[in-house]
């Protein structure tokens, strides 16, 4: 049976020390490398440098950034903040055009699986940031275990501080079929119901 190389296999190890690769995409990933022309590969590289070289943690919310504040702390002044677990997120919620507040970002769920916990997460730097002009946390993050546990956590450190907090709500998504959806999104639905 014929065996990669040692630095293709080196490569392979590599991409799959990234988060949700597995063995054959990093092996898809090299072989790409492998197949690159040479001034392609050090773009490449070089775009990887610069990243690790420029990009920053926004003083106010962790997002990432290459300024000492992104620009949504820069220009926005709002009374409602948004916890999101990862950068990304705030990316998605920007796609949506529905929100105009500030955003917290904490780089990660409380997850005791994988060795986790509430001090490994940036929310004392959340509680930090509530100095009486927030009105309102939105705790968006995922609809998981994880989520739901960091969810709460965070809630009950904002009940004495007299802060609304509220989550995202949950549920069917637009074109689903009853018919088809689990019966844990179903109860949210239900449960998040809106009235109209």
């Amino acid at each position: 049976m014929r065996q990669n190389t040692q630095s293709i296999e080196r490569l392979i190890s590599k991409f799959g020390t990234l988060s949700s690769v597995g063995k054959k995409t990093a092996m898809r990933y090299a072989y790409n490398i492998v197949d690159m022309p040479l001034e392609q590969v050090q773009d490449f590289c070089d775009a990887m440098m610069e990243v690790k070289q420029k990009v920053k943690y926004c003083i106010k919310c962790a997002t990432f950034c290459e300024t000492e504040m992104c620009e949504i702390c820069q220009m926005r002044k709002s009374n409602v903040l948004c916890v999101v677990a990862y950068p990304r997120d705030v990316l998605s919620i920007e796609r949506t055009r529905g929100y105009d507040g500030l955003y917290h970002v904490l780089h990660g769920t409380i997850s005791p699986i994988d060795g986790r916990g509430p001090d490994d997460l940036r929310i004392k730097e959340l509680l930090a940031r509530l100095d009486g002009s927030i009105d309102e946390v939105i705790i968006a993050t995922n609809p998981d275990i994880e989520g739901d546990v960091t969810a709460m956590y965070i809630a009950r450190l904002l009940k004495p501080l007299n802060i609304k907090a509220s989550r995202i709500a949950q549920g069917i998504s637009i074109g689903s079929d009853i018919e088809y959806v689990d019966e844990t999104t179903l109860t949210r639905a239900i449960s998040n119901r809106v009235e109209i």
